[in-house]
């Protein structure tokens, strides 16, 4: 488990760049949206390294696109971050009913239906889910599993700000299984982030977009274990507001095959990506780990081993 975070035990410069947030708070969000423009089409000309990685996983995933959509898929991609990036000052330091305003709720009935049983919120990596992860901790309390080993000043404001309506439950990953279960049964809904390359030994391979990609099977694990039903959950920034989209609580899950469930699991964020192409997180070497024997697909020689 993992001490919340506080004020007080944010480092001198986290501090500092918690100062320029509050102030970015006073701007209202059609100027955010403008400088964010700004600031994501310098980003995506100054970081050719991701910039490249963008490029290769949109070229994967999308390849009867021509390139030049799927290039203008990730300079707005770049626009998009950075408007979230600075509307942070919104969300870690405006006034709760500022929060509210400024992220709606789309499908809500569909979690207050199974909020009285263990809930694992399955949010994959788009750009808003951070605000709509801490609108929900406004009115539930929950858990979630954390990897970052990083302590430097944007990611300790990340923690504290996840913590502004009630710190969560924190477990870490290297802390098993058995924690997660336990505050599931305890009535703890689990915001649960699934698609990341967390490396061949955690990960079975499995299809997204087609290609074989090391996906992490929990999801099925922890509903089958913690007795959970499985609730999609996507937030987007759409206009001047973000949009937190909840899903149908998905029915006969798990199965009796965890490669099937997971699966599932792809398909449905699939889908959710083809509906908002250049809100997903396209940053992330997410191909990284291949099956033995396949070459690295972003550009380091010699074969997976």
């Amino acid at each position: 488990m993992s001490e919340p975070t506080t004020w007080h035990t944010l480092s001198l410069p986290a501090k500092l760049l918690a100062v320029l947030f509050w102030l970015l708070r006073w701007l209202p969000m059609p100027l955010i949206r403008l400088k964010g423009a700004v600031l994501g089409e310098l980003m995506y000309w100054l970081i050719p390294g991701r910039r490249k990685v963008g490029l290769i996983n949109l070229r994967l995933c999308f390849p009867d696109w021509p390139e030049a959509r799927r290039r203008a898929t990730l300079r707005e991609h770049y626009r998009v971050f950075c408007t979230c990036l600075l509307a942070y000052g919104k969300l870690w330091f405006g006034p709760e009913k500022l929060v509210r305003n400024l992220v709606r709720r789309e499908g809500y009935e569909h979690y207050l239906a199974v909020k009285d049983q263990p809930v694992i919120l399955l949010a994959p990596h788009f750009l808003g889910l951070d605000y709509g992860g801490i609108l929900h901790t406004a009115d539930h309390w929950g858990a979630s599993v954390y990897t970052s080993t990083h302590d430097n000043p944007f990611d300790q404001l990340l923690r504290l700000g996840r913590s502004r309506f009630g710190a969560p439950l924190l477990i870490r990953r290297n802390d098993g299984i058995r924690p997660i279960v336990k505050a599931l049964k305890q009535g703890a809904p689990l915001y649960y982030l699934p698609d990341q390359d967390l490396g061949r030994k955690e990960s079975i391979f499995v299809p997204f977009f087609g290609i074989q990609t090391a996906t992490v099977p929990g999801l099925p694990r922890l509903a089958q274990l913690g007795k959970a039903v499985v609730v999609p959950m996507v937030t987007t920034l759409e206009g001047n507001h973000f949009v937190t989209r909840y899903y149908p609580a998905w029915t006969d899950y798990p199965g009796d095959d965890v490669e099937a469930d997971t699966r599932r699991m792809n398909a449905f964020i699939e889908q959710r990506i083809r509906d908002f192409p250049a809100q997903y997180y396209w940053l992330h070497r997410r191909f990284k780990t291949r099956p033995r024997g396949e070459p690295d697909l972003y550009g380091r020689k010699g074969p997976q081993d």
